[in-house]
């Protein structure tokens, strides 16, 4: 008689990789800012990775991305020699890249020695707010929405111009535009079948108000999963749009006269049946729970503000009148209000916060939103801002939103709800990383001081 075999079966993913052609498999993480760092691995090599990690030097959180090394941070510097770090692959982000051969692609994150999470790896940040968001018993859902304009440029040609005076793919202000859309359309059809191919789907796409801008909303999903996909959206497009000689730009605001560029976030809670944001008999169909969790948003996130307006340039977008909003204010159905009531079916009704660019980290956004809310959940606080109306009206003795990366950095490194939340050596590396870009900035001379002083001075 036959012996049972009693070997557990191969994951799925890892079969699946055992039967793709050729013997590349690409990984990445992401870096501090957001950006997609990675390898192709050989399939040899990948089978090891999977099943006890490998060798990712921690680098990834000791520069800028630029890759200019920090001379302040702690956890990771010259002063460790840039060792590496163990990074572990996440089988279940696997999927294949369509416009790279269908390579078998993975995302991971970094743990320590003994398998305790790495305390500045983003992806971990976030995952650290979802295992609190579970011990209370909620499973956020959350979906991502990008701005972005697009150029007629390639690295070769933005690097000859010096940073000065893109080339939109189209000129002229056309939200919404069928014609500058059809201008376009092989690459609108290549974010939109590439994309879901590669399990990034997107809901919506069309031109918005700009020359050579977009918008894509990204169906929503459990929120770490919604995270990936933001991050891979981004990074996919910029690889997508090289092959039609486009360079897209995540840039918060690339021109004093246009709008800016948003990373928008909708967020609800589930208890992994239904909407817990939904309550039929509630005011604007809002559960009481929904009304904690945008109490807390009120009232704390702007002590969170770097992880959503991350770099130098996210403030030239908090102009008054130019579609982002400056205020933390929540109204109904008002896109003037930071935090923004979508009321309608029980699977449908949710949050939207409007305060992020496109320029974020989406792990670090979401984890930032997402524990401002579930504060108010843990403090059952009560809503008792009054929504504004209008076109801000309501809004006039609200205090405005901080207009530089320093000030909101030191807000977020005294925060101890943060350093609850985020824990201090990620709250302490994070603010010590936006010190940098701070001083980078402060030691720029910049095209604004050329043309007001070199002349006339």
């Amino acid at each position: 008689m036959a012996k049972k075999n009693n070997a557990p079966a191969e994951h799925p993913a890892l079969t699946a990789v055992r039967n793709a052609p050729g013997s590349r498999v690409k990984v990445a993480v992401s870096d501090i800012d957001g950006i997609l760092r990675g390898k192709y691995l050989h399939k040899d090599k990948f089978f090891g990775a999977a099943e006890g990690g490998f060798g990712f030097c921690d680098v990834v959180f000791g520069w800028d991305m630029m890759d200019q090394c920090y001379d302040n941070t702690r956890v990771t510097g010259w002063h460790h020699g840039f060792p590496d770090a163990l990074a572990r692959l996440d089988l279940s982000t696997m999927r294949r890249v369509p416009w790279d051969d269908d390579v078998p692609f993975f995302l991971g994150d970094f743990v320590n020695a003994d398998g305790s999470p790495y305390p500045v790896c983003p992806r971990q940040t976030l995952k650290r707010v979802l295992k609190r968001a579970e011990k209370l018993g909620f499973q956020p859902m959350c979906g991502m929405e990008f701005e972005w304009f697009n150029f007629s440029e390639t690295p070769h040609s933005w690097a000859a111009k010096r940073g000065v005076d893109p080339t939109p793919i189209t000129p002229g202000m056309f939200g919404y535009s069928l014609l500058r859309a059809n201008h376009s359309r092989e690459y609108f059809k290549a974010l939109m079948e590439e994309m879901a191919a590669f399990n990034v789907p997107i809901e919506g796409l069309h031109t918005e108000t700009g020359p050579g801008v977009f918008e894509a909303a990204i169906m929503f999903s459990e929120a770490l999963e919604a995270a990936d996909r933001a991050l891979l959206f981004k990074g996919g497009a910029k690889e997508i749009g090289a092959r039609f000689g486009i360079m897209p730009s995540f840039m918060a605001k690339w021109h004093q006269q246009y709008p800016g560029c948003s990373g928008h976030v909708h967020q609800s809670l589930s208890d992994g049946k239904k909407n817990l944001f939904f309550d039929a008999k509630g005011t604007h169909k809002m559960s009481k729970l929904f009304e904690s969790f945008l109490a807390g948003q009120v009232a704390v996130l702007m002590e969170f503000a770097p992880m959503f307006w991350p770099t130098i340039n996210s403030y030239k977008r908090l102009v008054d009148g130019f579609w982002a909003p400056v205020k933390p204010t929540w109204a109904v159905d008002n896109r003037t209000a930071s935090f923004r009531v979508i009321p309608g079916s029980p699977k449908s009704t949710r949050l939207e916060t409007r305060c992020p660019g496109s320029d974020v980290n989406p792990y670090l956004a979401m984890a930032a939103l997402l524990a401002a809310g579930l504060h108010g959940v843990e403090k059952k606080l009560k809503l008792t801002a009054p929504p504004i109306h209008g076109a801000n009206e309501g809004s006039e003795n609200i205090p405005r939103a901080p207009r530089s990366l320093k000030e909101t950095t030191e807000i977020f490194r005294k925060s101890d709800l943060a350093r609850d939340w985020l824990g201090d050596d990620f709250v302490d590396h994070f603010a010590a990383t936006r010190d940098w870009e701070w001083r980078q900035w402060q030691d720029a001379v910049t095209d604004f001081e050329r043309m007001r002083y070199f002349e006339i001075v």
